[in-house]
Parts: structure tokens; C-alpha cells; sequence
């Protein structure tokens, strides 16, 4: 499984990568979660508002900063 938060570093992005790993550890899974912050990458994806979240090169979130409990039902789907 692959990873990527989307964004320029800022609070809400930083919050959302820690979300995730809990959202991760929750299940007892494993994955890298890589922070991209390149502009071009994150306009490359659709992201209009960050942060966003990408699992497996899908966006599944945008604009927001999910819960842990929102994203194990994202990475249980």
C-alpha cells in the first residue's frame, strides 16, 4: 500500500499523515506514507485544496483533515 499526503507542509497536512499512522496502526497494517509537496505533483493529482490523501495512486480525500476512524473506512473499502 502506498501513501502520499498532499501539501505544502503546513498543520492540517502534518495532522493528517498522524491520523493516518493511527488509522494504520488501528488496523495492524504497514505502509509508507510519503508527504509531497511539490505543487506541480499535488495539481498533477486534481487537488484543488490540500491537504489530500492518496492511497495506491487514488485520490480519496481532499480539503480536509480526516479522522482516524474516517480513514480505516477508507482503507477498508
Amino acid at each position: 500500500m502506498r501513501i502520499k499526503v498532499l501539501g505544502p507542509g503546513c498543520k492540517n497536512c502534518e495532522n493528517l499523515a498522524d491520523n493516518t499512522k493511527a488509522a494504520l496502526k488501528e488496523l495492524g497494517l504497514e505502509a509508507e506514507i510519503e508527504k509531497v509537496t511539490d505543487f506541480a505533483e499535488i495539481a498533477g493529482y486534481g487537488i484543488l485544496s490540500t491537504p489530500g490523501l492518496v492511497v495506491d495512486d487514488k485520490v480519496v480525500s481532499s480539503g480536509k483533515v480526516l479522522k482516524p476512524k474516517d480513514i480505516v473506512k477508507l482503507l477498508t473499502k
